[in-house]
């Protein structure tokens, strides 16, 4: 017998207004479903949507269109029984851990004598007691998520919604408190029947999860499901744990409209100027093709194993991957990533090549790159304000993602001496007008 469906959402969209008024599409057409007994991870590139999703079942944000459902009910607004912990700990430095948990309570209209009863028993499950009477300042990074976390566990929910709830924290404090809530999920020692979280962490996701749903980008949509169905506690060296890494991996970093399998690598079709490359710092994009050529991989490498050695996680690594892939360095399909001729050739140049190679590769294959270039030749000075092309550019993206895609391209395209920037003025002119 299936499990009853806890949360759903159907046909799931969200837009949100840019100065054209065009509206810039964040998710699309989200069917989904958080089933009784089941832990999901979202898994997907940073800006692909995967926060605005949680926090549009949370009742935070209205969808566009579509609906999303709590026991059958249609949310409008915080739903009673949905709960949430934020990547950033959101504590209130004026209150106590004991005032900061007895929040949520209070917003119910608890009576004072249950509120802090049910507060104390929740300080003492995420194993916090003896802190009670302690502000924020006094405590470690761990300790004020316990906090966030025994805040949203006191309200008794049925769901939790987790936004990236352990990527603040140190990799050992993270591995701690991972673990006191799976102890308390599979002992049953918290009446929650649903966990959904967001993760950027591939490991993380098939340690914890149940299902595992890959978020695409531009806009925001679920590409494709993994059930994971290892038994609990989960080994990471098994060879059952690392397939399904590998797989998740190999759909991470295959886009739509790319042939991950097939051999030669190009610009995702479609790619305009406003298409939000991915901020990878140029010394990275190097740093990762010298390790691919250096023993053992010889320019091709699995990437889970890549990503262990040169010790990035998931939120760092895919940037690069896509970065190369773009610029047509690097192809990848099936978990493996692997240099291309160009790429080959980059790794073996010597400093100011590397500049022409990388500056030729932009140009061809980034339109925004070419489109900057080709004004600032055309104009007679050879000169240009970056606001000219944040102005062009915000017709299709937000204001802070038109900056953060120009700082990107101006990195880039400093590196490779296609053009220079003025960081006071900010206008943009050719490195040898």
């Amino acid at each position: 017998m299936a499990e009853p469906v806890l949360m759903a959402a159907e046909a799931v969209s969200k837009s949100f207004k840019t100065p054209d008024r065009a509206g810039r599409l964040v998710l699309d057409n989200i069917d989904f479903r958080l089933k009784e007994s089941e832990i999901v991870a979202i898994l997907g590139k940073s800006g692909s949507g995967k926060s605005t999703f949680l926090r549009v079942l949370a009742g935070l944000i209205e969808p566009s269109s579509g609906r999303v459902l709590y026991r059958g009910n249609e949310v409008h607004g915080p739903a009673q029984g949905v709960a949430m912990v934020f990547q950033s700990f959101a504590l209130f430095p004026w209150l106590t851990v004991l005032g900061n948990v007895e929040l949520g309570l209070e917003a119910l209209g608890t009576p004072a004598a249950e509120r802090r009863e049910r507060a104390l028993a929740a300080i003492d499950l995420i194993g916090l007691d003896g802190f009670e009477s302690a502000y924020p300042k006094e405590l470690s990074g761990g300790m004020r998520q316990r906090v966030g976390f025994a805040r949203a566990l006191v309200v008794d929910p049925d769901i939790l919604l987790l936004d990236e709830p352990f990527s603040a924290l140190d990799v050992l404090t993270a591995e701690t408190l991972r673990g006191d809530l799976m102890d308390l999920w599979i002992g049953r020692r918290i009446p929650t029947k649903g966990i959904l979280f967001v993760s950027h962490n591939i490991e993380e996701a098939v340690e914890i999860a149940d299902r595992i749903a890959i978020f695409g980008s531009d806009p925001g949509c679920i590409r494709s499901e993994i059930a994971v169905s290892l038994p609990r506690p989960r080994d990471g060296g098994s060879a059952g744990f690392r397939q399904i890494v590998d797989q998740v991996y190999a759909l991470l970093t295959t886009s739509p409209g790319r042939d991950g399998g097939r051999r030669g690598a190009k610009a995702e079709p479609g790619i305009g100027i406003a298409y939000r490359l991915p901020a990878a710092p140029v010394q990275q994009l190097s740093g990762l093709i010298d390790a691919l050529v250096e023993a053992p991989y010889h320019g091709r490498a699995d990437l889970p194993h890549l990503a262990d050695t040169v010790g990035l996680e998931t939120d760092d690594m895919l940037p690069l991957i896509e970065a190369l892939q773009i610029l047509g360095f690097a192809h990848v399909g099936g978990g493996d990533i692997e240099l291309t001729a160009a790429g080959r050739a980059y790794s073996e140049a010597d400093i100011q090549h590397r500049k022409v190679i990388f500056g030729e590769h932009l140009v061809r294959n980034v339109p925004l790159a070419a489109h900057i270039r080709r004004i600032l030749d055309d104009r007679p000075g050879h000169r240009a304000p970056k606001a000219r092309f944040q102005r062009e550019l915000e017709d299709h993206l937000d204001e802070e993602e038109a900056d953060e895609l120009l700082e990107t391209i101006i990195n880039w395209g400093r590196h490779a001496e296609l053009f220079a920037y003025d960081y006071d003025s900010e206008v943009l002119s050719l490195e040898n007008p």
